[in-house]
């Protein structure tokens, strides 16, 4: 195989400001010192069997609770709820604002007026799930690491998963990827996913 320069290939050299080219979005909820709870919208995910790589911006409310008690919930909005995000996505819980985050944020203490969404109780973790979303995960963090810039790398094992009867194939643990659409947060933008395409032979849900 010829290693063509990108050019020749008519590709373009670019150097975007974010590398989001499609991920969930996901809300995380966390215990603050005062016992009451903070909701904050996400977007860098990936997980690995029973554990989920979480990435949050380090001076907010969210890493900084997770420090102190971690323990969290991580609940998928489909895309129907992508205004309830967007409405939580300039609102922080920290107060004062912190300086590197006052041109974009404003401070905000009930996350739930802000978003009109609502909390129901975990089973084991103390943080709440947000009731809206049809999958939701409780989980432990197992180590919180600096990463480069502003944010926290957090390694969190899933000890429960609640889904809505309608996205799990009867009878079965497995999500049916056909009833389930998670919100993909792309390049700024919000997707619902498209029509499949294929599947692994390796799924246990696929019907061909």
């Amino acid at each position: 195989m010829t290693n063509q320069p990108a050019s020749e290939l008519g590709h373009l050299t670019i150097r975007p400001k974010m590398l989001y080219v499609g991920t969930p979005v996901f809300l995380v909820s966390t215990v603050n010192a005062d016992g009451t709870f903070n909701l904050a919208p996400a977007s860098s995910y990936w997980a690995l069997e029973q554990m989920l790589v979480l990435g949050l911006e380090t001076d907010g409310q969210s890493a900084r609770n997770l420090l102190e008690r971690p323990e969290l919930t991580v609940s998928f909005p489909h895309p129907e709820l992508w205004p309830a995000v967007e409405r939580l996505a300039s609102v922080t819980g920290r107060h004062p604002v912190p300086a590197a985050k006052a041109e974009r944020y404003r401070h905000a203490s009930d996350k739930l007026e802000v978003s009109g969404l609502s909390f129901e109780p975990s089973e084991i973790v103390a943080p709440p799930r947000v009731r809206e979303c049809k999958l939701q995960f409780e989980a432990s963090v197992r180590r919180a690491t600096p990463g480069l810039g502003e944010y926290l790398m957090v390694e969190a094992e899933v000890v429960r998963v609640h889904a809505a009867p309608e996205i799990v194939v009867p009878g079965t643990d497995h999500v049916d990827p056909n009833a389930w659409h998670p919100t993909i947060y792309s390049f700024r933008h919000y997707f619902d996913i498209g029509a499949e395409v294929g599947w692994r032979s390796t799924s246990d849900t696929a019907s061909g």
